[in-house]
């Protein structure tokens, strides 16, 4: 064949070139040269996928001129795509239905690659490769035939195996209940869906286009879901609910208590947050206008207690030492309907593997979002909760830890605390000359002491004070010096200021007062949050002193709770040991953004099972240094850590000898789970 009768095609970005025929489709050249181009109905024109770009004019370093009628004309297959789906943009062609006419440049969009990259919002965490592990195929199979004897089922696996090599595919017996009539309702026009290239769980007559998957983080508080279209990478909806498991009790102890004090209380557990996530997902296909049938996966993370029971396992082992998992696999292939979920029938569950006994698969859900397993700087991973979940590590070695910090951080145990809605206190500055306090409250833009706040808080008041306003008030006392550093209440400042009133044999500072309610910071509260911040840097020094340094690099503070605190006052509090301010920075709740990855990437599955066996377990519950670190820390910020990096951004007041309060540091707190 002379080069009169061939094209030669450049793809880019791929840089991958080849001479083809004239009349070859483009698509058919791609597939040839193994480039990145989506198609789910096998070159028909029907999923509009395959959409690219000519590159015009002349490209000397390809040595190839590229023109508008090096292409075939636009075919009756993109004028009738046209119709129904809008005008393709100036340039832009379906590969199925264009043939090749001479030499060209063809720019593959990033969105019709397979493997495309779903940029994250936040920078510095890597790309997400959209490899989702079910996958839509659209076949033409042959209509039976008497002289060729061959079953319904084997016509179709031929026909895959002819147009998209796949072989040997395994098949659900519920896709064979159903494929019959599919087929003949389809005109012998079927869409499959194929997990992982081996095995056909779903099937519908005609081309079916998207194919949905959702994404859980199930909270001991909340349940969040995400509900993702697995051939874009896009949310399309998002919801989260209660747990209805909290009336058996508010923190995961006391509901491994109620099992352990009730038979079946285990299976009553399952069965109310599957109820719970059924109606979330009824939720989340009505936002984005889905039928739950187009669900096809759904991926899990929670902590081990959780994960235990969402998957029907008795987690009574993990109530005590030494803390038993009954797996710490990833638990894959799972069929919704053994889990009872509304989705579609055949649709495979997945749950990230949990760590240890207290490390669960939300902590390895973080891991995967925040990928410290490859970088060389040392990073803090930090997610509070009634439990802290702690990961150490970069690339060379990773440390985790489950560390009791209680229920202080939301607001519980708080005289004047209560969950972030509209209303609680969020923000707080003291003078330290009048010791007069400044806030605002979730809800209003204005501080308490600028004109029209009365009016902008009055249609729900201030009616308490959430987590972070309670790191910043008992931060903003310490720096104005209403409490030293072992957190006592200078009561000899009530001569000074009227914020300042005794409270029995202890002291109070006055934050908010008007007709109907006072919300003042007992001696209590402050203690309730010493010894729920020096359980937590008490893990965190822990992991620190097994991984052998003293300084981090890095710090992510994950959840809800570390998206609203100020970094600054955490530091100054002594919820985290020192570090460059502008490296602290909140990850967002990165538990369900490591569902929603493992979701969108089956090679991220197969990462972070391999990065958990390289995990170390610390357990602080049975380290004898833990008790020593938490007694150190529970002066603010911290008895002897020097904080130098935090000393050069505030000014903080003159370190006091250790008084015998201090030195009994308090009882070690029960563990908790959350």
């Amino acid at each position: 064949m002379s080069d009169a009768d061939e094209a030669l095609v450049v793809f880019t970005p791929s840089g991958r070139r080849g001479r083809f025929p004239v009349g070859t489709p483009v698509l058919e050249a791609a597939r040839a040269l193994g480039v990145d181009i989506d198609s789910v109905c096998g070159g028909r024109g029907l999923c509009g996928r395959c959409q690219v770009d000519l590159c015009e004019g002349h490209f000397s370093k390809h040595g190839v001129e590229s023109w508008p009628d090096h292409l075939s004309a636009k075919s009756d297959t993109e004028q009738a795509w046209e119709t129904r789906r809008g005008p393709l943009r100036d340039g832009r062609r379906l590969s199925c239905s264009t043939q090749l006419l001479g030499d060209a440049v063809i720019d593959v969009p990033a969105s019709s690659q397979v493997h495309r990259q779903i940029v994250r919002k936040r920078a510095e965490v890597l790309d997400i490769e959209l490899d989702p592990i079910v996958r839509l195929y659209y076949v033409a199979v042959q209509e039976p035939d008497m002289h060729v004897p061959a079953s319904d089922l084997r016509r179709l696996k031929d026909a895959l195996a002819y147009e998209w090599h796949l072989a040997e595919l395994e098949t659900d017996i519920r896709v064979v209940q159903q494929l019959q009539q599919a087929l003949r309702q389809g005109h012998w026009g079927v869409t499959v869906a194929v997990y992982d290239d081996r095995r056909l769980i779903g099937v519908w007559p005609g081309f079916q286009s998207q194919v949905y998957g959702m994404a859980v983080d199930v909270g001991s508080t909340t349940l969040a879901a995400h509900l993702c279209n697995l051939q874009t990478g896009e949310v399309v909806a998002s919801a989260g609910r209660m747990n209805p498991q909290i009336r058996y009790g508010e923190d995961l102890m006391s509901r491994v208590s109620y099992i352990m004090m009730n038979p079946g209380g285990d299976q009553a557990m399952t069965r109310s947050v599957r109820d719970a996530l059924n109606e979330l997902t009824v939720e989340l296909a009505t936002e984005a206008d889905v039928h739950v049938d187009a669900i096809l996966e759904a991926t899990f993370v929670g902590n081990p207690i959780m994960q235990s029971l969402v998957f029907g396992i008795n987690p009574v082992e993990l109530g005590g030492a030494p803390f038993a998992l009954a797996t710490d696999e990833a638990i894959d292939g799972l069929w919704a309907t053994e889990m009872d979920l509304v989705i579609h029938p055949n649709a495979r569950v997945y749950g990230l593997p949990c760590i240890a006994g207290h490390v669960g698969a939300d902590t390895a859900g973080m891991i995967l979002s925040e990928t410290p397993y490859l970088g060389e700087e040392l990073m803090l991973l930090v997610d509070v909760g009634t439990n802290a979940e702690i990961v150490l590590g970069n690339r060379h070695r990773l440390l985790a830890c489950s560390s009791p910090t209680g229920p202080a951080f939301e607001g519980a145990q708080i005289s004047g605390g209560q969950r972030a809605a509209a209303g609680a206190i969020e923000r707080v500055r003291i003078d330290p000359l009048t010791l007069e306090p400044r806030y605002k409250v979730i809800g209003g833009e204005l501080w308490s002491n600028e004109p029209g706040f009365d009016e902008a808080a009055a249609p729900y008041g201030v009616t308490g004070i959430c987590g972070s306003g309670i790191i910043e008030v008992i931060a903003e006392m310490y720096l104005a010096g209403i409490i030293n550093q072992d957190g006592v209440v200078q009561g000899d400042l009530a001569t000074r200021s009227e914020r300042i009133v005794a409270d029995g044999r202890t002291f109070a500072y006055v934050l908010h007062r008007d007709a109907t309610r006072t919300i003042a910071i007992t001696q209590t509260d402050i203690r309730a949050i010493q010894l729920a911040k020096a359980a937590l840097y008490a893990g965190i020094r822990l992991l620190m002193e097994h991984f052998g340094t003293e300084r981090v690099d890095r710090i992510r503070l994950a959840g809800a709770f570390g998206a609203h605190i100020d970094v600054k006052y955490a530091m100054i509090l002594g919820l985290i040991p020192d570090c460059d301010l502008d490296h602290v920075t909140a990850a967002g709740n990165a538990a369900g953004t490591g569902a929603r990855i493992a979701l969108l990437s089956r090679r991220a599955r197969r990462e972070i099972e391999e990065v958990v066996r390289r995990v170390e377990k610390v357990e602080t519950a049975t380290e004898p240094r833990f008790q020593e670190h938490f007694v150190a820390a529970m002066a603010i910020p911290h008895r002897h850590d020097p904080f130098p990096q935090l000393r050069a951004e505030v000014t903080l007041p003159a370190v006091t000898a250790e008084s015998p309060a201090a030195s009994r540091g308090g009882r070690r707190r029960r563990r908790q789970r959350a």
